[in-house]
């Protein structure tokens, strides 16, 4: 394996393990929201998924990106929480309706609040990869990665292969780095 592929298998790990854990958090917050019946399951999912933000922030951006130092507001934590409020909307919505189906199917509160965590864990799910991408290639990049770059092979025509195997050409490939493309990168 590629170094570059071990490095991004890493941080795929550490990102699913802070997700676990906001996810864990959240969920827990969740459950005893909704079966104490202190909130309707839709606030009970608002106070949640803040609560999870906080260290899904905190764990992605320090140990998932490496990134220390000062927080920006504008470039860092209002865009998490954009992403944050996407997944609360959706989740919401599903958690809601699950609330109010488990409610008409008359289930007992331990199943009720089953359905409910199940519904959010799912809503969630979906977009699990989607804000990977997003925090990777916009949110937490690095200046490092806006110069990242690529070895290009430049031949000169008459170098190029024959179809007899042991025509060799007489001068090697001439490889350099060039600055590659945010928009080039493809996630490993």
């Amino acid at each position: 394996m590629s170094p570059r592929l071990l490095a991004r298998a890493r941080q795929l790990l550490r990102y699913a393990a802070v997700s676990g854990i906001a996810t864990a958090t959240s969920l827990t917050v969740l459950g005893v929201l909704v079966g104490t019946r202190s909130l309707s399951p839709g606030w009970a999912n608002l106070v949640a998924t803040a609560v999870g933000t906080v260290p899904s922030f905190e764990l992605n951006r320090r140990w998932v990106w490496g990134k220390t130092g000062h927080r920006s507001i504008g470039a860092e934590v209002v865009p998490f929480c954009a992403l944050s409020a996407a997944g609360l909307g959706l989740s919401t919505l599903t958690v809601t309706f699950a609330g109010r189906w488990a409610d008409h199917a008359g289930l007992a509160t331990s199943t009720r609040t089953l359905a409910v965590q199940a519904a959010s864990l799912t809503a969630f799910g979906i977009l699990w990869l989607l804000q990977f991408a997003i925090l990777d290639r916009a949110l937490f990049r690095t200046k490092a990665d806006h110069v990242e770059t690529i070895a290009i092979v430049h031949t000169d025509p008459s170098d190029a292969p024959s179809h007899d195997p042991s025509d060799v050409p007489s001068t090697a490939p001439v490889t350099t780095a060039a600055p590659r493309p945010a928009l080039e990168r493809v996630v490993a």
